[in-house]
């Protein structure tokens, strides 16, 4: 494993820091300053034949744990937010700091590099009350633009929140925002059939339920967390990004398999306990990457628009 990253605002990520600024975290600026000069010193690895142009890179993760923890919303509050799934840092709890995740980087992720800490609410099934974990958590490092003009490297300690976890509306069939069944081929992304209240779908053949979260690709570059955890970032329109939110970021976006069918009885989330729908259903990125394997990718795959798997470039 490569040696810890030098965290781009780690010491600005400390609970008295964020309630000092209202909850405005600070990048250090120094620090941020020393990795984009790193990575505009960069060159690109040579290109292998056969590599797609899809620009994006990649950490596959498995499930590590469960907790009632959320260190983004509730941070040193162990019990405070309702359940969630953890993803990724396996020392990922209530109290977890950038300068944790630099120290404890034992993970779930392929690239070991990776020790970013990534976590959604947990399902539950509705006939038994078990919860349902993840199969499969793909964590996709993007662009969604048509050029990697200006493209930077994320910043190391950046926290951000996708979805909304107070969202209380109907998921049926067609609806945005619903679980959707994904096969190997063909098939009916609404499902079969749909669960009793008609908000889960139920799969045919060999589909499995799934969920995206897409987060945004650009960065205010001043700050690594805000009071919502949303306004320091913002999606880009066309190919650039806002004038307060300059700079273009890889976009996350999470691959969620759960590895079951649906049920006539549905599921409701830990954010949703009626069951009612898959409306809250949200996502949490605290990112914590060894900085050169993240200067290099962003490098390689997303400023050379060229598709990378878990370890580099894909042939």
């Amino acid at each position: 494993m490569a040696g810890s990253p030098t965290p781009s605002g780690a010491a600005a990520s400390s609970k008295a820091v964020a309630a000092a600024s209202g909850g405005w975290v600070p990048v250090d600026k120094a620090a941020w300053k020393a990795q984009v000069d790193a990575y505009k010193a960069l060159a690109a690895d040579p290109v292998p034949a056969g590599v797609g142009n899809l620009a994006e890179f990649r950490a596959d993760c498995q499930y590590s744990h469960s907790a009632a923890d959320d260190p983004i919303v509730f941070p040193g509050l162990p019990g405070a937010s309702h359940m969630h799934s953890f993803i990724g840092n396996k020392a990922t709890k209530a109290d977890t700091t950038a300068e944790d995740l630099t120290k404890y980087t034992a993970t779930t992720c392929k690239p070991t590099q990776d020790h970013s800490a990534y976590w959604v609410p947990t399902l539950y099934d509705n006939a038994t009350g078990k919860p349902v974990e993840s199969t499969g958590f793909r964590v996709y490092y993007r662009t969604l633009m048509n050029t990697s003009t200006g493209q930077m490297p994320m910043p190391n300690g950046l926290r951000m929140i996708a979805g909304d976890a107070k969202k209380q509306q109907p998921t049926p069939r067609g609806a945005q925002g619903q679980f959707y069944c994904a096969f190997y081929g063909p098939g009916d992304l609404d499902g079969v059939a749909r669960s009793t209240n008609g908000n889960w779908p139920i799969c045919g053949g060999t589909a499995t339920l799934h969920f995206i979260l897409q987060f945004p690709d650009c960065w205010d570059g001043e700050h690594l967390d805000s009071p919502n955890h949303k306004d320091h970032v913002a999606f880009g329109s066309g190919n650039g990004c806002p004038a307060k939110h300059p700079v273009k970021i890889p976009a996350i976006a999470f691959d969620i398999q759960y590895g079951v069918k649906g049920t006539p009885e549905g599921y409701y989330l830990s954010s949703d306990k009626e069951g009612k729908s898959a409306s809250s259903m949200h996502g949490d990125a605290f990112v914590m990457w060894d900085q050169p394997t993240m200067n290099q990718r962003t490098r390689n795959c997303l400023a050379q628009r060229r598709t990378c798997d878990d370890f580099g470039y894909q042939k």
